[in-house]
């Protein structure tokens, strides 16, 4: 099976935990784009969502699912998002698609956070992923020497083809740290928001995935935290 086809699958089994009537909290990236395009096929089902993103938004209306501004939002069932790295007890690496802050804040009301991955994702120490740290942009120098103090080597995110630094949504800047071995992730994630300047890091640790829905070639797997 293509890596693709792998996304496909756990887009597909993450339907069982789309709650009938609920709205559901909806990530960014490849992976979240399988999942979109097969909610569509059950829109009827759901109150609505909220998007992680500007881009998952645009999808989302693009299918004529309702997307919700999470304050109007009480209460959320559950929250589908990928990863960009993910360890047996959880803890998620996520940011490649820059939407780190608000996938964090759209998981925090959500009463169950389902990772769909494909199993390349699942890793036993975070870090060879390069770790995204969302940032004020006029504190990009001054927290890219704290993160260099962590060992890792932290780099700014640009624009594909151009020196610019990439903007979020936010308005925020995107230092990708590389070079880490993080065998304590809360502890790392705990340590690089007390860094002032940091608008949020791509560690999901402190409160990672409840379940993970693992594309394999022997099919997807189930792993609970």
């Amino acid at each position: 099976m293509t890596q693709d086809e792998l996304k496909q699958a756990v887009a597909r089994a993450a339907i069982d935990y789309v709650v009938d009537g609920e709205i559901i909290g909806v990530g960014t990236g490849s992976t979240a784009n399988f999942f979109i395009d097969e909610l569509a096929k059950i829109k009827d089902r759901i109150k609505g969502t909220v998007a992680s993103s500007e881009a998952t938004a645009s999808r989302l209306r693009g299918h004529g699912i309702p997307v919700f501004d999470l304050n109007d939002v009480t209460s959320m069932a559950v929250y589908i998002d990928g990863a960009d790295e993910i360890t047996a007890s959880g803890a998620m690496i996520k940011g490649g698609g820059a939407a780190l802050t608000r996938e964090k804040i759209v998981a925090s009301v959500a009463k169950q956070f389902v990772c769909i991955a494909d199993g390349s994702k699942l890793v036993e120490t975070l870090g060879k992923f390069p770790l995204p740290v969302e940032v004020i942009p006029m504190a990009r120098a001054a927290v890219m020497r704290k993160l260099a103090e962590l060992g890792g080597q932290p780099r700014l995110r640009t624009k594909p083809g151009t020196d610019e630094a990439f903007i979020t949504d936010n308005g925020g800047e995107i230092i990708d740290v590389v070079g880490l071995s993080i065998l304590d992730p809360v502890a790392m994630e705990e340590r690089i928001n007390q860094i002032v300047g940091v608008i949020a890091v791509g560690l999901f640790a402190k409160a990672g995935a409840t379940v993970c829905l693992l594309g394999t070639p022997e099919g997807v797997k189930t792993l609970t935290f």
